[in-house]
C-alpha cells in the first residue's frame, strides 16, 4: 500500500485500503524518513520542513490513524516509531534530523501514556549506523572508517541486527512496554554520553 506520510488524507486512503482488501493492522511500524546534510545556517523553511513533516509529522499521521481505527473496533495493538540514536545525541549537519527523532521519541513517550488504555502500545525503536545502499560509499571512505572506530563494537549494523528488536516490540513478549525506546547501536549511544 502506498502513503505519502506527509499527508492526512495519503494516509487514511492508505488504512482503507488496507481495511479492505485485509485488515485493520494490528502492528503498524512507522519508518519513512528523509534528512539532508547541511550546515544549519545553510538551511532553508522548505529543507527544514521535509525532514521535520516526513520523520516526525509522519509518524504521528500513521500512528493517529492507526489508533483511531483500532479504538474504534476495540482492539490493542502495537505502533512502533523509528527513532534514530540522533534523538539522543547530535552530529553535524543534521538540525532537523536530529531534531524530528527527538521529537519523535517523546512523541512515543506521549502517545503511549494517552492510548494506553485502550490496549495501544507504542514504542520507539533506536537504531545506530546501519549499513544501506545509500551510505556504503560514505562508510567505505576514511572519514566513515574512522565514525565505525568510534563504535564500541567497531562495525556497521546490519538490517538483520534490527530484526530481534523489532519483534520483540510488534509481538505479545513485549505486552507490558509502552512508551519504551530500544537502542540497537552496538554501544555508540553510550560511548558517547
Amino acid at each position: 500500500v502506498i502513503m505519502d506520510v506527509t499527508n492526512e488524507s495519503s494516509v487514511a486512503e492508505a488504512f482503507n485500503t488496507m481495511a479492505d482488501e485485509v485488515a485493520t493492522p494490528d502492528v503498524v511500524v512507522s519508518n519513512a524518513g528523509v534528512a539532508t546534510s547541511k550546515k544549519a545556517l545553510d538551511l532553508n523553511g522548505q529543507d527544514w520542513d521535509r525532514v521535520i513533516d516526513t520523520n516526525l509529522k509522519g509518524c504521528w499521521l500513521v500512528g493517529n490513524e492507526a489508533a483511531r481505527r483500532l479504538s474504534a473496533i476495540n482492539r490493542g495493538g502495537s505502533i512502533i516509531m523509528i527513532s534514530s540514536i540522533l534523538g539522543h545525541r547530535v552530529a553535524g549537519n543534521v538540525a532537523p534530523y536530529a531534531a524530528a527523532k527527538a521529537g519523535v521519541e517523546q512523541l512515543t513517550r506521549a502517545l503511549a501514556l494517552e492510548w494506553a488504555r485502550y490496549g495501544i502500545r507504542v514504542n520507539a525503536l533506536a537504531p545506530g549506523y546501519i549499513e544501506t545502499d545509500l551510505n556504503r560509499d560514505f562508510f567505505n571512505s576514511e572519514p566513515g572508517q574512522k565514525m565505525i572506530r568510534r563504535i564500541p563494537q567497531r562495525r556497521l549494523g546490519q538490517a538483520d541486527d534490527l530484526s530481534g528488536p523489532l519483534l520483540l516490540l510488534a509481538s505479545g513478549l513485549s505486552d507490558y512496554m509502552t512508551g519504551s525506546t530500544l537502542v540497537v547501536d552496538g554501544g555508540h549511544l553510550q560511548s558517547s554520553l
